[in-house]
């Protein structure tokens, strides 16, 4: 059976999704209508690593004793975080691959994640620099075998297998994290390339979790302390923030030279994106269809997942046909081995005696 596991390490939290046959949308029935998957499961950690005495590492704990490191996600960023651990320093992309290495550990825990093809996200933003230092921090801890998708691209493999499928076109990944947004043009569909981001992906620390906290926090601090105050207050600051996200989108739109009336929908996604205030925003400043997963913090890992099983069935598909190849070979050089010894029994039948005449020709009367 093809599983695929897919990892999604964010600056606040890490998602790990599974994904297998079983949980692949069965075509359409009769009636016309998809019979809908079973839920993937999907574990959530918080982006943090904590070392103990022995060197040995855990995500997603706040240790009693000691410290927990954190800021670590984002390659991009030139101040990351650094850790001293025994003799060794570990860059970002170090640390990056220690989550990695638990997280992949903790999943094959699951009977059904063992030997799963592994994907991991990254963001699109990332250049050749920011990869190689990735797939470099990976290979030398031997994960030589997880395979790297840029966030959108994964996002984009989530709305194929939940809508599709789809028709050649437009999708913006609209990515609200905890730390930042980030918007990308990406095609869907058939025919769509190997590489299907369009324009430049935009990121910006300016919109997100933690930059919505710090305004409702400056904001509130003035505000009543009303319960129903609050909560009002939250609502439209939120609304106001993602009106204000709107200036990223038409950037990034400009970068393809393309406009909203080009793309075919718009896919939020990211933890920050769970208040339907940010959709909501969303479909009436944009006016095109909207689609939101029940948990958006989960969808860069579930797409993950699911081009990891992708890649787990291909590879499984290609080794049954070598093996038919190898038995049709096999088969081949048994039926030429008998035609051989068949036509080596004929000729030594009808050789000729030192008499003259021919072996085993007298029983059946030709002289």
């Amino acid at each position: 059976m093809a599983v695929g596991l897919g990892l999604s390490i964010g600056t606040v939290n890490s998602v790990t999704a599974l994904a297998d046959t079983a949980s692949a949308k069965a075509p359409p029935g009769l009636l016309g209508h998809r019979r809908h998957a079973r839920p993937t499961p999907s574990v959530t950690r918080r982006t943090t690593l904590s070392f103990d005495s022995t060197g040995s590492a855990r995500v997603g704990l706040i240790p009693r004793h000691g410290r927990a490191i954190t800021e670590f996600a984002d390659l991009g960023r030139r101040d990351g975080t650094t850790a001293r651990v025994g003799h060794r320093t570990l860059r970002p992309a170090d640390l990056v691959a220690v989550v990695t290495d638990c997280l992949i550990t903790e999943a094959m825990s699951d009977r059904r994640a063992v030997g799963a093809e592994v994907a991991l996200t990254h963001p699109a933003n990332y250049g050749p620099d920011e990869l190689a230092e990735l797939r470099g921090a990976l290979d030398a801890i031997g994960l030589h075998h997880v395979a790297l998708v840029a966030e959108p691209v994964a996002a984009a493999a989530w709305l194929e297998e939940e809508r599709g499928p789809l028709m050649p076109g437009l999708a913006l990944v609209y990515d609200l994290g905890g730390a930042s947004l980030d918007v990308t043009l990406v095609r869907v569909g058939a025919g769509r390339p190997r590489d299907p981001i369009v324009g430049v992906p935009l990121r910006s620390a300016d919109f997100g979790g933690r930059a919505f906290g710090a305004l409702l926090a400056a904001r509130g601090s003035g505000a009543s302390s009303m319960a129903g105050s609050a909560n009002e207050l939250a609502d439209e600051s939120r609304a106001e923030h993602a009106r204000a996200s709107l200036e990223l989108v038409y950037r990034c739109l400009r970068t393809a030279d393309v406009t909203m009336a080009d793309v075919d929908c718009v896919l939020v996604v990211g933890g920050a994106a769970r208040p339907p205030e940010v959709s909501g925003v969303l479909a009436a400043q944009l006016a095109r269809p909207v689609v939101v997963a029940p948990d958006p913090e989960r969808t860069t890992a579930d797409g993950a997942a699911l081009l990891a099983r992708t890649a787990a069935f291909a590879a499984e598909s290609a080794q049954r046909r070598n093996k038919g190849l190898l038995r049709t070979r096999r088969k081949l050089t048994r039926v030429a081995s008998a035609a051989a010894l068949s036509a080596g029994g004929v000729a030594l039948a009808f050789a000729p005696t030192a008499d003259g005449a021919v072996a085993g020709s007298a029983p059946l009367g030709l002289f």
